[in-house]
């Protein structure tokens, strides 16, 4: 017998993060990568330009013909669930969101100009409130961040990569290229894990989006404590074959696998990064002008050099036994990338001198890739 109480379970309380900047819930790697690309003044107008050649608004005109446009009249379920994920995250703009035919679970947020967010039928249906939220957060967040337009570079370098592999040298240096951008994004993928966190404050909730995303559609068979010891086995177990494997898995993917997110979301958690957020303890908008590039570039090379240090993987285990100097090497491009932002920076600002740009980039972004 259902009580009243069943039917009708409390409301769980969110805080609400009034102005809160997307440099809170960024990755520090995808941090000091935004921050040295936003240093090139003009070069993301460059780009929107550029993207027009794909015509932005036809992307835009395929959902609006095939999908469902998302509104207090339809799905006012999912409508709910994004309008709190918003408010929560303090979105100065609602995009459009729209939900496509497709069984799997997946998200993605498109356009440079005026972004939208797309979910699928499959999130609809197999999402409970707490992890859709979760999941509409997520994809906020790469709104918030302004992944689109260095996303859009990477789509670009891809297809001339496809075009240009009967050269050899030109499609070697693309590769190379596309391999650092796709090591940003998957960063950039920790970042929107945790607005989507920061939007449903569920941690319950994000780590069951996870398990879900993994293949685990009905929970009463799924373990939160044993998918997490996947996630330990996945990233120290085995031995240098295993280490090869996944380098191989990964090297070439958007997105990490839902194990290893997982974990991250979990370290991020257990760093008590987000419950001082979630206590008023985050930066807001209104200073990210002030916010220094050097400073976010050094903060990736050291997150890069933690992760190194810290990793149970047995190659890396191997790389740290060879010699005291390869805890550097994970924090070499980052050092690279802060010379460049310096360079650029002064070339900017000429020979008077001048000041910093925004550090936060705007509020548009985009996640075309098919998964959360």
């Amino acid at each position: 017998m259902t009580t009243s109480d069943d039917a009708n379970p409390p409301v769980r309380r969110r805080v609400t993060l009034t102005g809160i900047s997307s440099r809170a819930w960024e990755h520090p790697a995808d941090r000091g990568a935004l921050s040295a690309l936003r240093e090139l003044r003009g070069f993301d107008d460059v780009v929107k330009t550029f993207f027009g050649m794909w015509n932005e608004r036809g992307f835009r005109l395929a959902f609006l013909a095939g999908s469902i446009r998302v509104d207090h009249r339809q799905y006012p379920r999912v409508y709910q669930r994004f309008t709190e994920a918003a408010a929560t995250l303090d979105v100065p703009s609602l995009p459009e969101l729209y939900v496509t035919q497709n069984p799997i679970i997946t998200g993605q947020a498109i356009g440079l100009d005026k972004p939208f967010i797309v979910i699928s039928t499959g999130a609809v249906e197999r999402l409970d409130d707490d992890e859709l939220r979760a999941l509409l957060g997520h994809e906020l967040g790469h709104v918030g961040s302004g992944h689109a337009v260095y996303k859009t570079i990477m789509s670009i370098l891809t297809s001339w990569a496809a075009n240009l592999s009967w050269l050899p040298i030109g499609a070697i240096a693309l590769r190379a290229i596309i391999a650092a951008m796709l090591e940003w994004w998957r960063k950039a993928e920790l970042s929107a894990d945790r607005a989507g966190l920061l939007a449903g404050q569920d941690p319950a909730a994000s780590l069951r989006l996870l398990m879900k995303l993994a293949g685990g559609g009905d929970l009463s068979q799924i373990d939160t404590a044993a998918f997490l010891e996947q996630a330990g086995e996945y990233e120290g177990g085995g031995d240098l074959r295993d280490s090869l494997h996944k380098l191989g898995m990964v090297a070439w993917s958007t997105h990490p696998v839902p194990v290893a997110r997982a974990s991250e979301l979990r370290k991020w958690i257990d760093s008590g990064e987000y419950a001082r957020i979630i206590g008023g303890d985050y930066p807001r908008r209104d200073s990210d002008g002030d916010a220094s590039v050097s400073e976010d570039v050094k903060e990736a090379a050291k997150a890069y050099r933690k992760d190194f240090a810290e990793s149970q993987d047995p190659l890396v285990g191997l790389l740290r036994r060879v010699g005291g100097g390869a805890s550097d090497m994970a924090g070499m491009a980052a050092g690279r990338a802060m010379n460049w932002a310096a360079d650029a920076r002064r070339r900017s600002r000429g020979p008077d001198g001048g000041t910093n740009g925004d550090a936060n980039g705007g509020t548009n972004g985009s996640d075309s890739t098919p998964e959360a």
